[in-house]
């Protein structure tokens, strides 16, 4: 967590780096094997008011379970992250002339930069995780015989 009011003029360099425990809990609830390591280096800067902004790149190593021979695999995770931030009483909706994603809340005068690696790590997970390799090969595949048909059995009648 980030004490908004912490942040000096210059901007302020944070780099995050998940504990054992986090790294646990994260592969939980993100439904992974593991998260061997999640790292993130930020840049946080005023935009102006009481508007903040978040820049930087997200590295992690996970184990996924891959979708075709159900085996876990290890992968590398980068992502670059861009996010705004505004007091969450001041959060107006969205107008079709404005550009771009409306700000993140900030909370009790705090940014949770904690929750935004792990929300970049979740919007840049494979939801369909391959192992290198893995190939699936497809049962029904080649020329179909009378043999296939579900109605096979009234044929031999």
């Amino acid at each position: 967590m980030l004490a908004a009011e912490t942040v000096p003029d210059s901007g302020l360099e944070i780099e995050i780096c998940a504990s054992e425990a986090e790294r646990k809990a994260l592969a939980a609830q993100c439904g992974l094997a593991a998260v061997q390591s999640l790292e993130a280096n930020v840049r946080v800067t005023k935009l102006g008011g009481e508007r903040f902004g978040v820049r930087g790149a997200l590295n992690a190593r996970v184990t996924q379970i891959c979708v075709v021979t159900l085996e876990p695999f290890e992968t590398g995770i980068e992502a670059g992250i861009g996010v705004n931030f505004a007091p969450s009483g001041s959060l107006a909706p969205a107008t079709p002339s404005t550009q771009g994603d409306p700000p993140d809340p900030i909370v009790n005068g705090q940014i949770d930069l904690g929750a935004l690696a792990a929300e970049f790590l979740v919007l840049n997970l494979d939801l369909y995780p391959r192992k290198p390799g893995a190939v699936f090969e497809d049962a029904c595949a080649g020329e179909p015989s009378a043999m296939d048909s579900p109605f096979a059995v009234l044929l031999r009648r």
